[in-house]
Protein backbone atom coordinates (compact mmCIF):
# COMPACT_ATOMS: atom_id res chain seq x y z
CA UNK A 1 0.00 0.00 0.00
CA UNK A 2 1.53 3.74 -1.27
CA UNK A 3 2.18 5.40 2.66
CA UNK A 4 1.08 9.31 1.06
CA UNK A 5 0.17 10.22 4.70
CA UNK A 6 3.45 11.29 5.50
CA UNK A 7 4.11 13.79 2.73
CA UNK A 8 -0.02 14.57 1.81
CA UNK A 9 -2.34 15.94 4.16
CA UNK A 10 -5.36 13.32 5.46
CA UNK A 11 -8.29 16.15 4.61
CA UNK A 12 -6.78 15.97 0.59
CA UNK A 13 -7.01 12.07 0.96
CA UNK A 14 -10.35 12.01 2.49
CA UNK A 15 -11.11 14.38 -0.43
CA UNK A 16 -9.75 12.17 -2.89
CA UNK A 17 -10.83 9.09 -2.39
CA UNK A 18 -14.69 10.49 -2.21
CA UNK A 19 -13.71 11.56 -5.61
CA UNK A 20 -12.00 7.93 -6.54
CA UNK A 21 -15.37 6.70 -5.65
CA UNK A 22 -17.57 9.11 -7.85
CA UNK A 23 -15.35 9.03 -10.81
CA UNK A 24 -15.57 4.63 -10.74
CA UNK A 25 -19.92 5.29 -10.69
CA UNK A 26 -19.51 7.39 -13.21
CA UNK A 27 -17.19 5.43 -15.36
CA UNK A 28 -20.03 3.04 -14.98
CA UNK A 29 -23.06 4.87 -15.93
CA UNK A 30 -20.88 5.89 -19.06
CA UNK A 31 -20.42 2.35 -20.21
CA UNK A 32 -23.71 1.02 -19.48
CA UNK A 33 -25.76 3.83 -20.95
CA UNK A 34 -22.69 4.12 -24.54
CA UNK A 35 -23.55 0.10 -24.79
CA UNK A 36 -27.25 0.58 -24.51
CA UNK A 37 -27.49 3.75 -26.55
CA UNK A 38 -24.86 1.55 -29.24
CA UNK A 39 -26.70 -1.50 -29.66
CA UNK A 40 -30.17 -0.06 -29.90
CA UNK A 41 -29.24 2.39 -32.50
CA UNK A 42 -25.84 1.13 -34.29
CA UNK A 43 -24.86 4.58 -34.77
CA UNK A 44 -21.65 6.10 -33.76
CA UNK A 45 -23.68 9.63 -33.95
CA UNK A 46 -26.05 8.56 -31.20
CA UNK A 47 -23.40 7.28 -28.97
CA UNK A 48 -20.89 10.17 -29.19
CA UNK A 49 -23.95 12.36 -28.33
CA UNK A 50 -24.23 11.25 -25.07
CA UNK A 51 -20.63 12.07 -24.42
CA UNK A 52 -21.42 15.64 -25.65
CA UNK A 53 -24.31 16.74 -23.57
CA UNK A 54 -22.35 15.40 -20.94
CA UNK A 55 -19.60 18.08 -21.79
CA UNK A 56 -21.91 21.07 -23.65
CA UNK A 57 -23.37 22.69 -19.99
CA UNK A 58 -20.27 22.75 -18.55
CA UNK A 59 -18.07 23.80 -21.20
CA UNK A 60 -21.10 26.87 -21.27
CA UNK A 61 -21.29 27.41 -17.06
CA UNK A 62 -17.33 26.81 -16.55
CA UNK A 63 -16.59 30.41 -16.41
CA UNK A 64 -19.48 31.51 -14.27
CA UNK A 65 -19.27 28.67 -11.76
CA UNK A 66 -15.37 29.64 -11.92
CA UNK A 67 -15.76 32.66 -9.83
CA UNK A 68 -17.98 31.33 -7.85
CA UNK A 69 -15.31 29.33 -6.47
CA UNK A 70 -13.43 32.11 -5.42
CA UNK A 71 -16.27 33.96 -4.49
CA UNK A 72 -17.88 31.31 -1.85
CA UNK A 73 -16.73 28.24 0.15
CA UNK A 74 -15.11 25.69 -2.31
CA UNK A 75 -15.53 22.44 -0.49
CA UNK A 76 -19.93 23.85 -0.10
CA UNK A 77 -19.51 23.84 -3.94
CA UNK A 78 -18.14 20.60 -3.73
CA UNK A 79 -21.25 19.64 -1.69
CA UNK A 80 -23.44 20.97 -3.96
CA UNK A 81 -22.21 19.73 -7.10
CA UNK A 82 -21.55 16.24 -5.86
CA UNK A 83 -25.19 15.65 -5.14
CA UNK A 84 -26.92 17.91 -7.43
CA UNK A 85 -25.05 15.73 -10.48
CA UNK A 86 -27.35 12.77 -9.04
CA UNK A 87 -30.44 14.72 -10.63
CA UNK A 88 -29.91 13.84 -14.21
CA UNK A 89 -29.01 9.47 -13.29
CA UNK A 90 -32.37 9.83 -11.21
CA UNK A 91 -34.34 11.50 -14.29
CA UNK A 92 -33.11 8.77 -16.48
CA UNK A 93 -33.85 6.30 -13.90
CA UNK A 94 -37.13 7.53 -13.42
CA UNK A 95 -38.07 7.24 -16.74
CA UNK A 96 -37.00 3.84 -17.44
CA UNK A 97 -38.85 2.43 -14.14
CA UNK A 98 -42.50 4.27 -15.14
CA UNK A 99 -42.12 5.53 -18.77
CA UNK A 100 -40.74 4.91 -22.11
CA UNK A 101 -36.81 5.53 -22.49
CA UNK A 102 -35.92 7.41 -25.27
CA UNK A 103 -32.54 8.70 -26.91
CA UNK A 104 -33.47 12.14 -25.66
CA UNK A 105 -34.38 11.23 -21.93
CA UNK A 106 -30.76 10.28 -21.90
CA UNK A 107 -29.17 13.47 -23.45
CA UNK A 108 -30.78 15.25 -21.18
CA UNK A 109 -30.13 13.73 -18.12
CA UNK A 110 -26.67 13.77 -19.26
CA UNK A 111 -26.95 17.25 -19.73
CA UNK A 112 -28.51 17.99 -16.02
CA UNK A 113 -26.20 16.49 -14.57
CA UNK A 114 -23.22 17.97 -16.19
CA UNK A 115 -24.98 21.65 -14.68
CA UNK A 116 -23.44 20.67 -11.05
CA UNK A 117 -20.53 19.10 -12.64
CA UNK A 118 -19.71 22.95 -13.66
CA UNK A 119 -20.09 23.59 -10.17
CA UNK A 120 -17.93 20.86 -8.64
CA UNK A 121 -15.15 21.05 -10.98
CA UNK A 122 -13.40 24.70 -10.73
CA UNK A 123 -14.14 23.94 -6.93
CA UNK A 124 -12.53 21.07 -6.52
CA UNK A 125 -9.45 22.33 -8.52
CA UNK A 126 -9.21 25.32 -6.19
CA UNK A 127 -9.47 23.03 -3.01
CA UNK A 128 -6.54 21.06 -3.97
CA UNK A 129 -4.22 24.15 -3.90
CA UNK A 130 -6.17 25.06 -0.08
CA UNK A 131 -5.20 21.31 0.96
CA UNK A 132 -1.72 20.77 -0.39
CA UNK A 133 1.81 22.62 -0.28
CA UNK A 134 3.33 23.55 -3.43
CA UNK A 135 6.04 21.16 -3.28
CA UNK A 136 3.32 18.09 -2.83
CA UNK A 137 1.30 19.51 -5.80
CA UNK A 138 3.18 16.93 -8.62
CA UNK A 139 2.22 14.07 -6.22
CA UNK A 140 -1.39 15.22 -5.42
CA UNK A 141 -1.95 15.81 -9.28
CA UNK A 142 -0.38 11.97 -9.96
CA UNK A 143 -3.39 10.68 -7.59
CA UNK A 144 -5.85 13.19 -8.70
CA UNK A 145 -4.69 11.29 -12.47
CA UNK A 146 -4.99 7.76 -10.37
CA UNK A 147 -8.65 8.73 -9.45
CA UNK A 148 -9.37 10.19 -13.05
CA UNK A 149 -8.31 6.74 -14.39
CA UNK A 150 -10.53 4.61 -12.41
CA UNK A 151 -13.52 5.31 -14.27
CA UNK A 152 -11.35 3.52 -17.52
CA UNK A 153 -9.87 1.29 -15.56
CA UNK A 154 -12.26 0.09 -12.90
CA UNK A 155 -15.88 0.66 -14.36
CA UNK A 156 -16.10 -1.08 -17.85
CA UNK A 157 -15.10 -4.42 -16.34
CA UNK A 158 -17.72 -4.08 -13.78
CA UNK A 159 -19.98 -2.29 -15.68
CA UNK A 160 -20.05 -5.24 -18.44
CA UNK A 161 -20.18 -8.06 -15.68
CA UNK A 162 -22.91 -6.26 -14.13
CA UNK A 163 -25.22 -5.71 -17.30
CA UNK A 164 -24.77 -9.44 -17.68
CA UNK A 165 -26.17 -10.03 -14.52
CA UNK A 166 -28.80 -7.31 -14.29
CA UNK A 167 -30.70 -4.79 -15.01
CA UNK A 168 -28.82 -1.40 -16.33
CA UNK A 169 -30.91 0.49 -13.14
CA UNK A 170 -28.44 -1.04 -10.72
CA UNK A 171 -25.65 0.85 -12.37
CA UNK A 172 -27.37 4.30 -12.28
CA UNK A 173 -28.51 3.28 -8.15
CA UNK A 174 -24.98 2.37 -8.11
CA UNK A 175 -23.30 5.69 -9.53
CA UNK A 176 -25.70 7.93 -7.52
CA UNK A 177 -24.41 6.29 -4.13
CA UNK A 178 -21.12 7.11 -5.10
CA UNK A 179 -21.97 10.89 -5.85
CA UNK A 180 -23.44 10.70 -2.28
CA UNK A 181 -20.59 9.12 -0.46
CA UNK A 182 -18.05 12.11 -2.42
CA UNK A 183 -20.37 14.73 -0.96
CA UNK A 184 -20.26 13.02 3.01
CA UNK A 185 -15.98 13.18 1.97
CA UNK A 186 -16.05 16.92 1.90
CA UNK A 187 -18.36 17.27 4.41
CA UNK A 188 -16.36 15.07 6.94
CA UNK A 189 -12.89 18.00 6.26
CA UNK A 190 -15.32 20.70 6.03
CA UNK A 191 -16.57 19.86 9.54
CA UNK A 192 -12.45 19.26 10.75
CA UNK A 193 -11.56 22.85 9.84
CA UNK A 194 -12.32 26.40 9.54
CA UNK A 195 -13.72 27.62 6.25
CA UNK A 196 -11.66 29.31 3.77
CA UNK A 197 -11.78 32.88 3.58
CA UNK A 198 -13.11 34.62 0.89
CA UNK A 199 -10.66 36.40 -1.46
CA UNK A 200 -12.72 39.23 -2.42
CA UNK A 201 -16.26 39.90 -3.18
CA UNK A 202 -17.11 39.47 -6.94
CA UNK A 203 -19.59 40.20 -9.39
CA UNK A 204 -19.97 37.15 -11.92
CA UNK A 205 -19.35 39.51 -15.22
CA UNK A 206 -16.37 41.41 -13.47
CA UNK A 207 -14.94 37.87 -12.38
CA UNK A 208 -15.00 36.67 -15.50
CA UNK A 209 -13.71 39.41 -17.65
CA UNK A 210 -11.09 39.56 -14.39
CA UNK A 211 -9.94 36.06 -14.90
CA UNK A 212 -9.79 36.75 -18.64
CA UNK A 213 -6.87 39.69 -18.26
CA UNK A 214 -5.54 37.76 -16.26
CA UNK A 215 -5.01 34.50 -18.09
CA UNK A 216 -3.98 37.12 -21.35
CA UNK A 217 -1.23 38.52 -19.03
CA UNK A 218 0.17 35.11 -18.88
CA UNK A 219 0.69 33.91 -22.23
CA UNK A 220 3.19 31.18 -21.39
CA UNK A 221 -0.36 29.75 -19.62
CA UNK A 222 -2.19 30.82 -22.37
CA UNK A 223 -0.74 29.42 -25.42
CA UNK A 224 0.15 25.74 -23.40
CA UNK A 225 -4.21 26.07 -22.80
CA UNK A 226 -5.11 26.53 -26.71
CA UNK A 227 -2.49 24.20 -27.56
CA UNK A 228 -4.23 21.45 -25.47
CA UNK A 229 -7.59 22.16 -26.59
CA UNK A 230 -5.99 21.29 -30.01
CA UNK A 231 -5.05 18.18 -28.59
CA UNK A 232 -8.26 17.70 -26.54
CA UNK A 233 -10.09 17.52 -29.95
CA UNK A 234 -8.46 14.47 -31.05
CA UNK A 235 -8.24 12.62 -27.58
CA UNK A 236 -11.93 13.80 -27.77
CA UNK A 237 -12.14 12.09 -31.26
CA UNK A 238 -10.67 8.44 -29.58
CA UNK A 239 -12.95 8.93 -26.74
CA UNK A 240 -16.11 8.84 -29.13
CA UNK A 241 -15.38 6.72 -31.01
CA UNK A 242 -13.13 3.41 -29.65
CA UNK A 243 -16.12 2.00 -28.46
CA UNK A 244 -17.81 2.16 -31.98
CA UNK A 245 -14.55 1.22 -33.34
CA UNK A 246 -14.02 -1.76 -30.81
CA UNK A 247 -17.81 -3.07 -31.03
CA UNK A 248 -17.79 -4.04 -34.59
CA UNK A 249 -14.41 -6.10 -34.21
CA UNK A 250 -15.67 -8.02 -31.02
CA UNK A 251 -18.67 -7.66 -28.20
CA UNK A 252 -19.85 -5.46 -25.42
CA UNK A 253 -17.64 -7.78 -23.26
CA UNK A 254 -14.42 -7.95 -24.90
CA UNK A 255 -14.47 -3.88 -24.90
CA UNK A 256 -14.96 -3.38 -21.65
CA UNK A 257 -11.78 -5.65 -21.02
CA UNK A 258 -10.56 -3.61 -23.51
CA UNK A 259 -11.26 -0.17 -21.78
CA UNK A 260 -9.73 -1.80 -18.23
CA UNK A 261 -6.71 -3.35 -19.93
CA UNK A 262 -5.94 -0.19 -21.76
CA UNK A 263 -6.92 2.43 -19.25
CA UNK A 264 -4.20 0.37 -16.78
CA UNK A 265 -1.63 2.39 -18.38
CA UNK A 266 -3.11 5.17 -16.67
CA UNK A 267 -3.09 3.59 -12.99
CA UNK A 268 0.44 3.05 -13.32
CA UNK A 269 2.03 5.91 -14.44
CA UNK A 270 -0.33 8.16 -12.03
CA UNK A 271 0.75 5.60 -9.04
CA UNK A 272 4.29 6.67 -9.79
CA UNK A 273 4.16 9.93 -10.27
CA UNK A 274 2.07 9.83 -7.18
CA UNK A 275 5.09 8.17 -5.17
CA UNK A 276 7.91 10.12 -7.06
CA UNK A 277 6.01 12.90 -8.54
CA UNK A 278 7.76 14.63 -11.58
CA UNK A 279 11.20 15.62 -12.48
CA UNK A 280 12.10 19.43 -12.58
CA UNK A 281 11.69 20.01 -16.25
CA UNK A 282 7.84 19.78 -17.04
CA UNK A 283 8.12 21.46 -19.88
CA UNK A 284 10.27 19.03 -21.58
CA UNK A 285 7.93 15.93 -19.54
CA UNK A 286 5.24 17.23 -21.47
CA UNK A 287 6.65 17.80 -24.56
CA UNK A 288 8.26 14.52 -24.47
CA UNK A 289 5.14 12.28 -23.20
CA UNK A 290 2.66 14.21 -26.06
CA UNK A 291 4.60 13.27 -28.66
CA UNK A 292 4.51 9.30 -27.48
CA UNK A 293 1.02 9.36 -27.07
CA UNK A 294 0.27 10.87 -30.77
CA UNK A 295 2.48 7.59 -32.01
CA UNK A 296 0.71 5.16 -29.96
CA UNK A 297 -2.55 6.90 -30.78
CA UNK A 298 -1.86 6.37 -34.52
CA UNK A 299 -0.42 2.59 -33.95
CA UNK A 300 -3.91 2.04 -32.34
CA UNK A 301 -5.83 3.04 -35.62
CA UNK A 302 -3.61 0.24 -37.78
CA UNK A 303 -4.49 -3.27 -36.74
CA UNK A 304 -7.76 -4.75 -36.69
CA UNK A 305 -6.56 -7.32 -34.07
CA UNK A 306 -8.69 -6.63 -30.64
CA UNK A 307 -4.97 -7.49 -28.68
CA UNK A 308 -2.34 -5.02 -30.87
CA UNK A 309 -5.09 -2.53 -30.18
CA UNK A 310 -5.14 -3.40 -26.59
CA UNK A 311 -1.45 -2.61 -26.36
CA UNK A 312 -1.33 0.27 -27.83
CA UNK A 313 -4.12 1.67 -26.57
CA UNK A 314 -2.06 0.74 -23.23
CA UNK A 315 1.03 2.31 -24.04
CA UNK A 316 -1.33 5.70 -25.01
CA UNK A 317 -2.94 5.70 -22.26
CA UNK A 318 0.20 5.24 -20.29
CA UNK A 319 1.49 8.96 -20.99
CA UNK A 320 -1.93 10.77 -20.36
CA UNK A 321 -0.99 10.99 -16.85
CA UNK A 322 2.56 12.85 -17.00
CA UNK A 323 1.20 14.97 -19.74
CA UNK A 324 -2.33 16.21 -17.69
CA UNK A 325 -0.05 16.19 -13.87
CA UNK A 326 2.96 17.96 -16.48
CA UNK A 327 0.45 20.73 -17.15
CA UNK A 328 -1.36 20.82 -13.75
CA UNK A 329 1.44 21.55 -11.70
CA UNK A 330 2.71 24.62 -14.60
CA UNK A 331 -0.88 26.09 -14.08
CA UNK A 332 -1.09 25.68 -10.61
CA UNK A 333 2.48 27.07 -9.84
CA UNK A 334 1.71 30.24 -12.06
CA UNK A 335 -1.57 31.21 -10.67
CA UNK A 336 -2.06 33.06 -7.53
CA UNK A 337 -4.34 31.21 -5.14
CA UNK A 338 -7.27 34.02 -4.53
CA UNK A 339 -8.08 33.53 -8.19
CA UNK A 340 -7.23 29.44 -8.56
CA UNK A 341 -11.25 29.04 -9.17
CA UNK A 342 -11.88 31.27 -11.60
CA UNK A 343 -8.47 30.62 -13.61
CA UNK A 344 -9.28 26.60 -13.75
CA UNK A 345 -12.64 27.36 -14.65
CA UNK A 346 -11.56 29.61 -18.04
CA UNK A 347 -8.88 26.55 -18.35
CA UNK A 348 -11.24 24.08 -18.98
CA UNK A 349 -13.36 26.10 -20.74
CA UNK A 350 -10.75 26.43 -23.63
CA UNK A 351 -9.62 22.94 -23.53
CA UNK A 352 -13.03 21.48 -23.68
CA UNK A 353 -13.74 23.94 -27.20
CA UNK A 354 -11.91 21.32 -28.78
CA UNK A 355 -13.18 18.64 -26.50
CA UNK A 356 -16.70 19.81 -27.50
CA UNK A 357 -15.94 20.41 -31.06
CA UNK A 358 -14.99 17.33 -31.43
CA UNK A 359 -17.85 15.42 -29.26
CA UNK A 360 -20.27 17.11 -31.84
CA UNK A 361 -18.62 16.38 -34.70
CA UNK A 362 -16.67 12.99 -34.47
CA UNK A 363 -19.95 10.73 -35.13
CA UNK A 364 -20.66 12.44 -38.15
CA UNK A 365 -17.28 12.07 -39.51
CA UNK A 366 -17.23 8.87 -38.53
CA UNK A 367 -20.63 7.35 -40.15
CA UNK A 368 -20.77 10.08 -43.19
CA UNK A 369 -17.22 10.58 -44.56
CA UNK A 370 -14.42 8.11 -43.31
CA UNK A 371 -16.10 4.98 -42.89
CA UNK A 372 -17.91 4.99 -46.11
CA UNK A 373 -13.76 5.67 -47.66
CA UNK A 374 -13.14 2.21 -46.59
CA UNK A 375 -16.08 -0.02 -47.78
CA UNK A 376 -16.04 -2.01 -50.42
CA UNK A 377 -15.39 0.56 -53.63
CA UNK A 378 -14.92 3.50 -51.22
CA UNK A 379 -12.46 6.09 -52.33
CA UNK A 380 -9.57 5.03 -50.52
CA UNK A 381 -10.26 1.26 -49.98
CA UNK A 382 -7.88 0.40 -52.90
CA UNK A 383 -4.79 2.18 -51.28
CA UNK A 384 -4.90 2.87 -47.30
CA UNK A 385 -7.33 0.45 -47.33
CA UNK A 386 -4.73 -2.17 -48.83
CA UNK A 387 -2.49 -1.49 -45.61
CA UNK A 388 -5.14 -1.28 -42.88
CA UNK A 389 -7.82 -3.29 -44.31
CA UNK A 390 -11.90 -2.15 -45.26
CA UNK A 391 -14.78 -2.07 -43.35
CA UNK A 392 -16.78 0.25 -41.22
CA UNK A 393 -13.61 -0.12 -38.55
CA UNK A 394 -11.14 0.88 -40.21
CA UNK A 395 -12.61 4.32 -41.18
CA UNK A 396 -12.46 5.13 -37.51
CA UNK A 397 -9.12 3.65 -37.62
CA UNK A 398 -7.83 5.69 -40.32
CA UNK A 399 -8.86 9.30 -38.00
CA UNK A 400 -6.98 7.65 -35.64
CA UNK A 401 -4.22 7.50 -37.74
CA UNK A 402 -4.33 10.69 -38.84
CA UNK A 403 -5.44 12.53 -35.03
CA UNK A 404 -1.96 10.79 -33.97
CA UNK A 405 0.14 12.29 -36.33
CA UNK A 406 -1.20 15.71 -35.81
CA UNK A 407 -0.93 15.38 -31.96
CA UNK A 408 2.92 14.17 -32.31
CA UNK A 409 3.29 17.43 -34.55
CA UNK A 410 1.91 19.94 -31.61
CA UNK A 411 4.22 18.43 -28.80
CA UNK A 412 7.05 19.35 -30.71
CA UNK A 413 5.36 23.36 -31.41
CA UNK A 414 5.25 22.81 -27.88
CA UNK A 415 8.64 22.19 -26.66
CA UNK A 416 9.56 25.24 -28.70
CA UNK A 417 7.32 27.88 -27.65
CA UNK A 418 9.85 30.41 -25.64
CA UNK A 419 6.79 31.99 -23.27
CA UNK A 420 5.79 28.38 -22.54
CA UNK A 421 9.40 27.67 -21.82
CA UNK A 422 9.62 30.17 -19.40
CA UNK A 423 6.67 28.97 -17.06
CA UNK A 424 9.56 27.03 -15.41
CA UNK A 425 11.64 30.16 -14.45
Amino acid sequence: MINTNNVISKRFLTVWAGQLLSSVGNGLTAFALGVYVFQMTESAVSYSLIIFFSFLPSFVLLPFTGVLADRFDRKKLMIIGDIGATTGLIFILAVMIWGNLQLWHIYFGAALSSVFTAIQTPAYKAVVTDLVTEEFYSKASGLIQLAGSAQFLISPVVAGILMSLFDIKIILIIDIATFFMAAAAVLIIKNQCVAAPVHEELKLSHGIADSIKYLFSKKGILYLVLLISVVDFFVAMLHSLFGPMLLTLTDSGTLGIALSVSASGMLISSVIIGVWGLKRNKIATVSLFLMLAGLFYALMGIPTNVTLIIVFGFLFFSTLPYVNAGLEVLIRSNVANEKQGRVWALVYAISQAGFLLALASAGFLADRLFCPLFESGGALSQTFGMIIGTGQSRGIGFMFMISGILISLIAVILGRIKTIKSLEM
